[in-house]
C-alpha cells in the first residue's frame, strides 16, 4: 500500500508555519511479510536489547517476534483470552508497557477490560516473564488497579512508563456520548484522566510530586491531568521526555495534546479550540473550570474520525523526520507528523493517505515507526513501516 505524500496543512484554527515544499514523499511497507494479526491494538519495544517486538491481539493475546523482515514467525507471549471482557466493539486487552527495568527484573504491565461482580472494569495488571524470555507466566498476574466502566466504550487503554519511572495509565471518560456523568472534569472520579503511579511497590502509592497528592477536597490523587474524551494512545518523546497524547473527539474535532502535570483538557466542556454544543450537555462543571488547556493540535470531519496517537520520531531512517511527532487517523487512514514550537506555533503536515484502519502506532529499540492495521471483522491484518519513497 503506497499512498500518495503531500506536504499540505490540515485544517486547524492554529496558526501554522508552512513546510518545505521539498520536503520528502513517505509511504507504508509490509514490515513482516510472513506475519498476519488479527486486530492489533499495541506496538511495544522492552529496549533490553533483544531486538524483539511485541504486538497487542485485542481479543487478549499478545505475539513477539524478532524485529526482522524475513521472520517467519511469531510466538504466543501472553493468553488472557479467558479473563478479558470483549463485549463491546471498544473492550478488549489494549495497552503493554516495561519498565525500565525489564532486562532485571522481568516484569510487565497489560491494561484490559474484564467482568468483575458482573461489572465492567478496566484492570491493570503487572505480570512475569516465566522460564523462556518469549512466553510469560499467565498465572503470576497481580491486579495493580481496577477501575468500574459505566460503558462498553472510551476505556483508554495506553500504559507506559515514563522518564521518571512512573507507570502512566490513560482512561476514558467511560462512554456512551457526550459524558452523560460529567466523568472527565469530576475529580472525584478517574475516568476522563490520565492516571501516575508508583508501582516499584504492591500495593502502589502516590508519588510525591502528583498534583492533587495531600488534597482534602476529595480529589483522586492518582490523577496526573483530566478533561479528556477518550485518550487514544500516548507516549513518551524519548529525548525530552514530553508526554503527547491523541484524544478521540465527539463529533467535530480531534485532538492531540502535550499532557502536563495537574492540567485540565477541556472535555466535556471543549472540543478542539471550540465549546462543546450543545451546551445543555456539557457537564455542570464547565461552569467552575478555569485555565483550560488547549490541545497542541486538532482537526476536523473533513481529515478524519477518530484520532490514533502516535510518537516523536527519534530513529534515523528518515532524517527529515527527527523530533517530529507522527500520528494517524482509525478512520481516514492519513499519518501526520506534527511540531509545535515552544511559543506553541503548530507546523502539521500530511505524509502519507492509506486505505489502511490504524489502531495504533509503535516504536522499535532505534526509534523506527510501525502502524498497526486493525480489522473490526478479525480477517488477518498487517503491521506496516513507515518509510521514504
Amino acid at each position: 500500500m503506497r499512498g500518495v505524500a503531500v506536504a499540505a496543512l490540515t485544517g486547524c484554527v492554529v496558526p501554522v508555519a508552512s513546510p518545505a515544499q521539498d520536503a520528502p514523499a513517505y509511504a507504508i511497507e509490509d514490515a513482516f511479510p510472513s506475519l498476519e494479526f488479527r486486530r492489533p491494538v499495541d506496538l511495544q519495544s522492552p529496549r533490553d536489547g533483544s531486538n524483539r517486538l511485541f504486538v497487542v491481539e485485542q481479543d487478549g493475546v499478545i505475539r513477539v517476534f524478532d524485529n526482522d523482515p524475513g521472520v517467519a514467525v511469531s510466538n504466543v507471549f501472553l493468553d488472557l483470552r479467558e479473563r478479558v471482557n470483549r463485549d463491546g466493539n471498544e473492550m478488549g486487552l489494549l495497552g503493554l508497557a516495561f519498565p525500565g527495568d525489564f532486562a532485571r527484573s522481568k516484569t510487565f504491565y497489560v491494561d484490559y477490560t474484564a467482568s468483575k461482580m458482573l461489572r465492567r472494569i478496566t484492570r491493570v495488571s503487572r505480570l512475569t516473564v516465566g522460564p523462556y524470555p518469549n512466553a510469560a507466566d499467565v498465572a503470576s498476574e497481580l491486579a495493580v488497579i481496577e477501575i468500574a466502566q459505566p460503558w462498553s466504550n472510551h476505556n483508554g487503554g495506553q500504559v507506559a512508563f515514563g522518564p521518571d519511572g512512573m507507570l502512566y495509565i490513560a482512561m476514558g471518560d467511560g462512554g456512551s456520548g457526550g459524558d452523560p456523568r460529567g466523568s472527565a472534569q469530576d475529580l472525584s472520579s478517574l475516568l476522563g484522566k490520565i492516571l501516575r503511579l508508583d508501582v516499584s511497590r504492591h500495593p502502589y502509592t502516590i508519588p510525591a510530586d502528583n498534583p492533587f497528592r495531600g488534597n482534602r477536597d476529595g480529589h483522586k490523587e492518582e490523577i496526573f491531568a483530566y478533561g479528556l474524551r477518550n485518550p487514544w494512545r500516548l507516549s513518551f518523546d524519548r529525548e525530552t521526555g514530553r508526554l503527547w497524547a491523541g484524544d478521540v473527539g465527539q463529533v467535530t474535532w480531534e485532538e492531540i495534546n502535550i499532557i502536563e502535570s495537574g492540567k485540565n483538557y477541556g472535555w466535556d466542556c471543549r472540543e478542539g479550540f471550540h465549546d462543546y454544543e450543545p451546551a445543555d450537555q456539557r457537564s455542570p462543571d464547565c461552569g467552575q473550570a478555569r485555565d483550560l488547556r488547549d490541545p497542541a493540535w486538532a482537526y476536523g470531519r473533513d481529515q478524519g474520525i477518530s484520532v490514533t496517537g502516535g510518537y516523536v520520531y527519534r530513529g534515523s531512517a528518515l532524517p527529515d523526520l527527527r523530533g517530529w511527532y507522527v500520528y494517524a487517523d482509525y478512520g481516514s487512514g492519513r499519518v501526520w507528523a506534527l511540531r509545535v514550537g515552544d511559543d506553541g506555533a503548530a507546523e502539521n503536515r500530511l505524509l502519507v493517505d492509506t486505505n489502511v484502519l490504524i489502531s495504533s502506532l509503535g516504536c522499535d529499540e532505534a526509534g523506527e515507526v510501525y502502524i498497526c492495521a486493525h480489522d473490526p471483522s478479525n480477517e488477518p491484518t498487517r503491521i506496516y513501516r513507515l518509510v521514504a519513497e
